[in-house]
């Protein structure tokens, strides 16, 4: 067996309103499991060089990197600029002042534009002093290497919208996909590993339901397959009990060792 080039942290494997959801009862968001608690949805990756990773900032990241030992993050890779992917920007001030340095962030030019005009403070020429994140913004054209690794951008479809996954060695990341378009199933040939949005069991317009996510699962036929960006309808333990073998809903702190190709 190939020695793990990178380990994955699930932050967050919720929606955008999060597990639980405020002011709901349900039997879900009253859950004693831990595993139904779930943040905003985003990963941290770990490669063996020591170089780290966010894809994308969620809401809720400090109190992510509190409970999962995040202390560096040397760039972030967005996949779209919705607020549940993207307001936990502010959060990199306190990276910038344990790392001393910028932070690099990715994403197609619509993204950046989107985090450009809502962090507009922060690409201002002010003051130094720890009140803004010191970011910089790079358009993701194509694959892109970190810490000697390739990241190969997926472009999925969420809703009408044409946003990222990312694919890492024999890892994918699909988050916020309702569609994968003809051109990118190549770009999956070979997933061992694959993390897929599963919203709810009912058909929602810019989400996979857990039904269509077990689709691509089978089509796929990954090894193992996670499914997040979980609303409140699918608590985890009677739901993992039906899903197929290998297929398993990812909780907050779940950790992945990942392999090349």
């Amino acid at each position: 067996m190939s020695r793990p080039i990178a380990r994955v942290t699930f932050l967050g494997t919720g929606t955008s309103h999060g597990v639980p959801m405020i002011g709901c009862r349900c039997t879900t968001c009253r859950s004693s499991d831990p595993r139904d608690r779930r943040w905003r949805a985003s990963i941290f990756i770990e490669l063996a060089g020591g170089v780290t990773l966010l894809v994308d900032t969620a809401p809720d990241l400090r109190s992510q990197a509190l409970a999962f030992g995040v202390e560096r993050v040397d760039a972030v890779l967005f996949t779209h600029a919705h607020a549940d992917h993207i307001l936990g920007l502010d959060e990199l001030r306190r990276f910038n002042e344990l790392q001393g340095s910028t932070i690099s962030c990715y994403g197609d030019p619509e993204t950046l534009q989107e985090v450009r005009r809502t962090f507009d403070s922060a690409f201002r020429n002010e003051p130094e002093g720890g009140a803004i994140p010191r970011v910089r913004l790079f358009t993701l054209a194509g694959p892109a290497s970190f810490g000697g690794q390739t990241f190969v951008p997926v472009p999925v479809r969420h809703g009408s919208q044409l946003i990222l996954g990312y694919r890492l060695g024999s890892f994918a990341y699909l988050t916020d996909c309702s569609a994968i378009p003809d051109q990118s199933w190549a770009l999956l040939d070979g997933v061992r590993l694959l993390a897929l949005d599963a919203l709810r069991e009912r058909p929602h317009p810019t989400h996979f339901s857990l039904g269509e996510s077990l689709e691509v699962v089978a089509r796929l036929k990954p090894e193992r397959a996670f499914l997040t960006h979980v609303c409140h309808d699918l608590p985890h333990g009677p739901t993992c009990a039906r899903l197929p073998r290998g297929v398993e809903l990812a909780y907050d702190g779940l950790t992945v060792d990942i392999s090349g190709e």
